[in-house]
């Protein structure tokens, strides 16, 4: 018996009968000689953990746009928080952590620069819309590894694309990745929002901070807490503390995300995400040779918004610099 083996034997002695166990899982879109020490999950979240595009999210935008200061979110962050949350619900059910983990690290691979606002630019622009999730599932299936993608199992696959709105995922593991992404960043945009003066935790409204807690952390273990206690054949919190969590989703909107103060720099986006999005379609030669060969596969318009997807929001701009703003001329010395 391989470790794999002996671990795969271990889930089933110690799982709930409810758990997706990796030995189940319904393969990958390529067939592979399983790994002789990690199980299928455990080879996808190793998978996206070496992924270019999991390395990329350290550099893209969370909440507030490139901001001045080192503890600011960021979508790498955000990735990281969630994970963590995800996990600790999943051990408490006795769920399989290991696709928990996979999902959660893999869920915003395709987020594009400048956060939402980038992703709502892109939307304007691309034919039939584009979604972050959708574009999460591209990266793994079509962009990584030279265009192989990273095979993953079809479970982490349906987490990632599940992870946000619409048809649940057919694992409790991915239904809890959904879950823990908005128990996360509500809870550190607001500690974000305190840290750049545009909220105060004191604004938050006093019945909100009753029911759940007066703090990132105390907030964090209420809803987990309600989560764990509340999940059998699907996955969620009680009625009356998912009101409560509804309303402080509701306020975040008004209070941070609708807010000028904190949006200021986003009007911005839409046009310098456009400017380049033309740019590129009418010149696809400048494309990056890895996006031209989807160009003669799948269209222009596709690479094109493939590539600024995936760029970080240092990256934009630097594109942008270079393609819109006069350079000064230099001598060349040689």
């Amino acid at each position: 018996m391989t470790i794999r083996e002996r671990t795969e034997e271990t889930e089933r002695q110690v799982l709930d009968a409810r758990a997706a166990f990796a030995a189940g899982s319904r393969g990958r879109e390529r067939e592979e000689e399983p790994c002789a020490y990690r199980t299928a999950y455990q080879r996808d979240r190793d998978r996206v953990l070496h992924c270019k595009a999991f390395r990329r999210l350290k550099h893209k935008t969370q909440v507030f746009l490139s901001p001045e200061g080192d503890h600011y979110r960021t979508r790498l962050t955000h990735t990281l928080e969630v994970s963590q949350i995800a996990r600790t619900i999943a051990r408490a059910l006795r769920l399989n952590e290991d696709l928990t983990e996979a999902v959660s690290l893999a869920h915003d691979l395709g987020h594009t620069p400048f956060g939402h606002a980038g992703e709502r630019a892109l939307n304007d622009l691309m034919e039939g819309g584009f979604r972050h999730y959708e574009q999460s599932v591209r990266v793994v299936e079509r962009l990584e590894n030279d265009g192989r993608g990273l095979n993953l199992t079809w479970e982490v696959r349906d987490g990632i694309l599940r992870h946000t709105c619409g048809e649940q995922a057919a694992t409790l593991e991915g239904r809890i990745v959904r879950l823990a992404d908005r128990v996360a960043y509500i809870n550190h945009d607001i500690d974000d929002a305190v840290r750049a003066g545009v909220l105060r935790e004191e604004d938050v409204p006093a019945d909100i901070r009753a029911a759940l807690g007066d703090r990132r952390t105390t907030r964090i273990d209420t809803l987990v807490t309600a989560i764990v206690e509340n999940s059998g054949d699907d996955i969620g919190m009680d009625a009356a503390t998912a009101a409560v969590f509804d309303r402080l989703h509701a306020f975040m909107f008004d209070a941070v995300y609708r807010n000028p103060a904190a949006k200021s720099e986003e009007a911005k986006v839409d046009g310098l995400i456009r400017r380049m999005f033309e740019f590129f379609a009418g010149h696809p030669q400048r494309l990056p040779a890895e996006y031209r060969g989807i160009c003669e596969k799948e269209g222009i318009p596709r690479a094109v918004c493939d590539y600024i997807a995936g760029m970080t929001d240092n990256y934009a701009l630097e594109v942008y610099d270079e393609l819109f703003i006069p350079q000064g001329w230099r001598i060349k010395t040689f």
